[in-house]
């Protein structure tokens, strides 16, 4: 199973497009598929007196507001243009979540062909339809929902024109950094199921473990946040993984993912060797003379599988040695 790692640097680039670009390096040096930033236009996202998160304002100026704090991460669009070719450059694809309509319009102008969909937009109809008119890739994040919103957004993306199989959708949390306690992680497996659609997931816990657990249970899509360094001022450098620790989670996603291998239990190339050393055939548990009859008494089963399988016990039973046998000798098939 191929998984599709998103390095989501957010806007953990502190609105300095030097350290958005060495955002880039950073995922594209670990690994990951793609990198993704958030477009946002501030004056059509919020309203002035609009409150911060308790993560945010643990992490950023107490006294500013939301709005004044996401006016200093905008990227404006020439920037857009020079990430993404850094991006090309890198080999590694670029992303970007849209907050409002007009962000939307933007990476569209750009060329984005995946439109990632944050927790907070998926209660947004003119906002779910815009996206879902321009029939591209959807990755759909779930944070905060219930399985009935999630089937209405995905209904709606789907009536604006996005076929089913062009979305996935991530369960998410959107605490940063999430408790453990409520991760959910089997809430996946639920949308996957009930819905009948591809899922992902979508991390805010401290650490590695829960993104490698999700690719386990069948994540197609896994996002992280990443960051140059934790200690940053910022609303989510203190839930992001630094870049060692984004290089060991991709080598470990990946690793997991070759793992799952098809289901079909056969045995497999690199054990094929072991079946002689290990299985065992009938031999003799003392000497035998010819035309004395094979018990209980005289075999047994010893490595290695080079003679007649364990499984053939009962039919051996009871014949007769057609010669005479020493001690471990392999015992032959013979007529009754």
């Amino acid at each position: 199973m191929s998984v599709f790692i998103i390095a989501e640097a957010g806007v953990n680039h502190n609105g300095d497009i030097d350290t958005a670009i060495r955002l880039i390096n950073v995922a594209a040096e670990a690994g990951a598929d793609a990198v993704k930033f958030q477009t946002i236009r501030t004056d059509t996202l919020v309203i002035k007196t609009a409150p911060k998160a308790q993560y945010q304002t643990k992490n950023t100026h107490a006294g500013e507001s939301q709005r004044e704090m996401l006016k200093k991460l905008e990227l404006t669009a020439s920037e857009h243009r020079t990430l993404i070719s850094h991006c090309k450059n890198r080999g590694i694809v670029f992303l970007s979540t849209p907050f409002d309509i007009e962000s939307i319009n933007l990476l569209n102008e750009l060329g984005i062909e995946t439109f990632k969909i944050p927790s907070g937009e998926i209660t947004n109809l003119p906002y779910l339809r815009k996206v879902g008119s321009l029939k591209k890739q959807i990755i759909l994040s779930t944070g905060m929902s219930d399985i009935g919103e999630i089937e209405t957004a995905l209904n709606v993306l789907v009536r604006s024109g996005t076929m089913r199989e062009k979305i996935v959708v991530l369960h998410c949390n959107t605490q940063y950094p999430t408790p453990y306690k409520d991760v959910n992680l089997l809430a996946m497996v639920t949308i996957r199921d009930a819905l009948k659609i591809a899922v992902g997931y979508s991390d805010h816990t401290l650490g590695i473990e829960i993104p490698i657990a999700a690719v386990a249970m069948g994540a197609v899509v896994i996002e992280k946040h990443f960051t140059l360094d934790r200690s940053m001022k910022g609303p989510d450098h203190e839930a992001s993984l630094e870049p060692g620790e984004l290089a060991e989670m991709v080598h470990a996603v990946r690793n997991v993912s070759v793992a799952l291998g098809d289901g079909l239990k056969r045995p497999m190339e690199s054990e094929s060797e072991n079946i002689i050393v290990v299985r065992k055939s009938i031999v003799a548990a003392k000497k035998i003379k010819k035309g004395e009859f094979f018990t209980e008494d005289n075999i047994t089963s010893k490595r290695p599988a080079l003679g007649l399988s364990p499984m053939l016990w009962d039919h051996i039973l009871g014949r007769q040695a057609l010669h005479d046998y020493e001690e471990d000798d392999l015992v032959q098939l013979a007529p009754i």
